[in-house]
């Protein structure tokens, strides 16, 4: 007799979307030759929910626009109807679990095919999309910060897409895991010394004499949602705003260190490879920028949200 299924490994029955049809999470099945299966050949996003509404969908759309395209893989939607799709599958889920705040997931593969390794033509992709209960980091991670390592950007050079090839992420989060951190910034050699390309699955930002300055985009990095969102709030905020690559060294004389996801929103980094961040009083705390932007993104997920 086989031992029980950990409780932890246990998938729930929240309601989710395969191919064309709805079903509980646990009963949601893909064939093993599917491509994004056996190769990674797949595309994805993640798109935060605030009150039953989609965070910057339009801005989602258009990043999965791009990754299905830079993938050569057929857009089976489009904005309508992911849209359509998404609103359905929000309402399902708040049914079920009573949370309003979630974050819905859509993955697109290229679909089933023999196992081989140049693209198939024609096939029908595999689309499946969940969502979950989210909940934002909590006061203590906003009033004392998080810890954060640094690490080689040893990834592919696609970083533009949004792949689920995600082994190099994988990896590179669990480095920030085994030093007790909670996540890994990422350096590249520019060929002018080694620079910020991104976290292992956030953006990354510096505050320099009361400046905020985020890496621009390029195919190392991914477009993060937020990095618009953020020059948008510190206009409004009256805060200088440059996207420009951050050298190593920057990391350790600046005022503060922030780094951003759909799911941990924006947080301060107030550890770096064990020294605390920043200058004087505000050494190893969060600092004045960092509040000024995290009350305007509570603002934003209000007035951002359809």
């Amino acid at each position: 007799m086989s031992a029980p299924m950990p409780a932890a490994l246990l998938l729930p029955d929240v309601p989710c979307w395969l191919d064309g049809r709805w079903l509980p999470l646990n009963e949601a099945r893909v064939s093993v030759l599917d491509r994004g299966f056996l190769f990674g050949d797949g595309v994805y996003e993640v798109i935060p929910v605030y009150g039953g509404r989609l965070f910057r969908f339009d801005e989602h759309m258009a990043r999965l626009a791009h990754s299905l395209q830079a993938a050569r893989i057929p857009d089976p939607q489009g904005p309508e109807g992911w849209l359509a799709l998404l609103r359905e599958l929000v309402a399902r889920v708040a049914a079920h679990s009573g949370s309003a705040d979630q974050l819905a997931y859509l993955q697109v593969t290229r679909g089933v095919a023999p196992r081989a390794h140049p693209m198939p033509p024609g096939l029908t992709p595999t689309v499946f999309l969940m969502s979950q209960p989210h909940t934002p980091p909590g006061p203590a991670q906003r009033r004392e910060g998080v810890a954060c390592v640094t690490a080689r950007d040893f990834r592919w050079e696609r970083g533009d897409i949004k792949s689920t090839s995600l082994l190099g992420g994988v990896m590179a989060r669990q480095i920030a895991v085994d030093r007790g951190a909670a996540e890994t910034i990422l350096l590249r050699d520019s060929g002018h010394g080694m620079t910020v390309t991104e976290g292992s699955s956030s953006n990354v930002w510096a505050v320099l004499d009361g400046a905020l300055i985020g890496v621009p985009p390029s195919t190392h990095t991914l477009a993060g949602i937020r990095i618009e969102l953020l020059r948008e709030l510190c206009e409004e905020e009256g805060i200088a705003c440059h996207l420009r690559p951050i050298a190593e060294a920057e990391l350790t004389i600046a005022d503060e260190i922030l780094i951003s996801s759909a799911g941990r929103e924006l947080l301060p980094v107030t550890r770096l490879d064990g020294e605390p961040v920043g200058h004087g009083a505000l050494r190893g705390k969060p600092g004045p920028v960092y509040a000024r932007l995290h009350a305007a993104y509570e603002r934003a997920k209000v007035e951002q949200s359809i």
